[in-house]
């Protein structure tokens, strides 16, 4: 995130700087990618029901047929004012999207994921003030079906936000990657660093164990199961910037490898696996004044090989993507980089 970027709490007039720190995250890209709708939609691309309130920075996931989406920066006038706690749903039946269970703090860059037949909500960002916008938590949530209450789970080994957090196929859950504490402090976005640790949870009510590091540190990156491996794809680090590593973790032998790396190194981007594929999408750059990447590709695992499919209609980064009855479901996110024309947009790729 830029330098000049700064949010404003709700109902609040102070601001806070995020200083000198963000401009570390300079990344490589293009210029100037359009981030203008292409009309007519670009093939295989449609408009999706409209979130009810632009939102960036999240992580939603498919649970019992259904959407979901917590937390996350919220905006007004397109502008960031803060993490919400607002928990919504969708489903392809017409009714929209509706209100759930509020999770139990606001916060932005909480992971959703669904596990072992519930709703999980792991680690991310509380904003106690303007001065600590950025405490990282490694506390989380488990949604009760029965009471339709956010209970606490299995906490993380330590604090952890913008990882990947994916469930296999083998019936445990990972969180790979992301940034963590580096000491005390812990309410700067500088007080913490990009991590290569793995967690491995491999039953709900267990503990987080230690699993074969990540071969590369980085931030938000994205990734899907498929096959029964977990792919990590993209990201970013303060040190490096932009990412186009691929990695693959194989939960059987506890092994990472190097697959074919991303076309282009794209940080603050979305994944999603459909029909045997892995689906990337948008991101943010810093360099040239800053942008979002319309570019969006497909992986195929059979001949370790990426391909570009049609662009983004809305180029958007810190958005979501999240595949529904074999289409993906691209969710909110900015239209420019950092927290600048946060979206509500939702636009569908089928493949």
């Amino acid at each position: 995130m830029p330098e000049s970027l700064k949010f404003r709490l709700s109902r609040r007039e102070a601001c806070l700087g995020l200083g000198a720190a963000l401009a570390a995250t300079a990344c490589t890209g293009p210029g100037d990618p359009a981030a203008r709708p292409l009309q007519p939609l670009p093939e295989g691309w449609s408009m999706g029901e409209a979130l009810p309130f632009p939102v960036q920075e999240i992580y939603p996931c498919r649970h019992e047929g259904a959407i979901h989406l917590a937390g996350g920066f919220i905006a007004e006038d397109g502008q960031i004012t803060g993490p919400t706690a607002a928990h919504h749903s969708w489903r392809p039946d017409g009714r929209g999207w509706r209100a759930e269970t509020p999770l139990p703090v606001a916060r932005h860059h909480p992971h959703l994921v669904s596990y072992a037949g519930a709703l999980y909500a792991i680690g991310g960002f509380q904003s106690s003030s303007p001065a600590a916008m950025w405490e990282m938590q490694g506390t989380v949530w488990r949604l009760n079906a029965a009471t339709g209450r956010w209970e606490t789970a299995p906490a993380l080994p330590r604090p952890c936000a913008e990882a990947v957090v994916l469930a296999d196929t083998a019936g445990a859950l990972h969180l790979m990657g992301g940034r963590s504490p580096t000491g005390q402090s812990n309410a700067a976005w500088t007080d913490q660093a990009d991590q290569t640790h793995h967690f491995v949870l491999t039953s709900p009510d267990g503990r987080w164990e230690e699993a074969a590091p990540c071969l590369t540190a980085r931030n938000s990156a994205a990734g899907a199961e498929i096959g029964g491996t977990l792919h990590v794809v993209g990201g970013r680090s303060v040190k490096g910037g932009n990412s186009a590593e691929h990695e693959v973790y194989d939960p059987r032998e506890d092994r990472w490898r190097r697959a074919a790396p991303m076309p282009q190194a794209q940080g603050g981007l979305a994944a999603a696996a459909a029909g045997g594929k892995l689906y990337a999408f948008g991101g943010e750059f810093f360099d040239n004044g800053g942008g979002v990447y319309p570019e969006a590709w497909a992986y195929n695992p059979a001949r370790d090989a990426w391909e570009a499919i049609a662009p983004m209609p809305h180029p958007r980064h810190g958005l979501g993507a999240v595949t529904l009855d074999g289409a993906i479901y691209v969710i909110g996110g900015a239209l420019k980089a950092s927290g600048v024309e946060t979206s509500a947009l939702v636009e569908i790729y089928r493949p």
